[in-house]
Parts: structure tokens; sequence; C-alpha cells
């Protein structure tokens, strides 16, 4: 009887212990044939149920920043074709100051990085995140070098050249009124150029613009 009950005992322990043991195993083989097909499966890309969504985000990113880059041209170019403007704020296109320089270099990368049009940045996640810096740093830039102009004005010339340079913004307004004859607007510019003489140079846009005008009523 005694061999009997501990062939019962030894059949509790053991029967527990072999379904553990069954369990584990096909544990493991389930694991293991699922690593198997992983590996033999081909790996495809999971659809995202938020891309829809998330080109839509980008579309809006994009053309918001195309359009912060046009307003900051748009306040570039109220200088270009101001002279008068411009010669109030000389900062603005003294290429010896640092703020200057770094505007013109980051307005330049900017302008490169420009895409033809807003899709052809959706399906460029590199270069479309190489314009969005492009257009932080020149809207960045511009703003330093704008509050650095307002900031000084004409407080880097001597008193002397301040006057010159007031005698020409003069000059430069009859230059552009289409009232005065074509006469008189070119002999303006001219005593004006002269004026500036090493002391401001007008960038090409501006000059442009003025000497356009003057030559278009000369034409008439």
């Amino acid at each position: 009887m005694g061999m009997i009950f501990r062939l019962v005992e030894l059949l509790l322990v053991l029967v527990p212990l072999a379904g553990a043991i069954y369990a584990a195993v096909r544990g493991i083989s389930a694991v293991s044939r699922r690593q198997g097909e992983t590996r033999t499966e081909p790996v495809v890309e999971p659809i995202r149920r938020d891309g829809p969504k998330s080109q839509a985000a980008q579309w809006r990113t994009i053309t918001r920043v195309l359009d912060e880059h046009s307003r900051t041209d748009s306040r570039w170019l109220d200088y270009e074709l101001d002279a008068a403007k411009l010669l109030d704020f000389p900062v603005m296109t003294d290429m010896r100051d640092p703020s200057t320089v770094a505007f013109h270099r980051a307005k330049l990368r900017a302008d490169l990085l420009r895409p033809a049009k807003a899709e052809d940045l959706l399906d460029d996640p590199a270069a479309a995140r190489h314009y969005l810096d492009a257009v932080e740093a020149y809207v960045t830039a511009f703003n330093a070098a704008e509050t650095e102009a307002v900031r000084r004005r004409r407080g880097d010339f001597s008193r002397e050249e301040q006057q010159r340079v007031a005698r020409a913004q003069s000059l430069l307004r009859v230059a552009s009124d289409r009232g005065a004859t074509p006469q008189e607007r070119e002999h303006a510019y001219d005593l004006a150029c002269g004026e500036l003489d090493g002391l401001i140079v007008l960038p090409d846009r501006t000059r442009g613009a003025l000497e356009r005008g003057i030559a278009g009523e000369l034409d008439d």
C-alpha cells in the first residue's frame, strides 16, 4: 500500500509538470513558426491611416511658407523701388554691415531653394525641410537687418554726409516725379548720383527703376 501511495503522489507531481512542459514546447514552436513566417514574408510598408491628413497639413505648411517668402520679398521691394525710403535707412544696402550681409545671403539661399510650385515639395521631404529652414532664416535675417537700419538710420554719417544724403533724397523725389519735365528728372537723377557717390550704393533694381522711368518719359 505504501508503494502505491508513493506512486500516486509521484503521478500527482509529474502530470502537472508534464502539462507545463508540453505547453511550453507548444509555445516555443508557435514563436519559432511566427519568426519563420516573418522572415519569409516580404516587408510591406503599412498604410498610414492619417496619410491624407498629414499630406494636407504638409500642404498648408508649404503654402504658408511660400506666402511668407513672398511677403518678405515685398517688404524688401518697398526699399528697392523707393529710393527716398532707402536713403532713410541706408544700412539696408550697406554690405559692410554684418546684419545686411546675413540678410542678403539668407535671401539668396531661400530664392535658390524656392520651388516652382508647392506640389514639387510634397513628395520630397528633405527638399521641403531645407526650403522651410531657408525661409525661416531669411525672414529672421530681414527682420534683424531692418531693426538695425531703423535704429541707426543715418547716424553712421557725419553732419556733412547727412546733408549730402538729404539733398540726394530730395533730388531723387524730383527724378521720380512724373509732373517734372524729362530734362528736370534726368538732371535731378545725375545730381543725386553725384551726392551719393562714395556714401551709398543704390541697388541695381533701384537705379534701373529710376532710369527706366526717366527714359520712358524721354521717349515720349
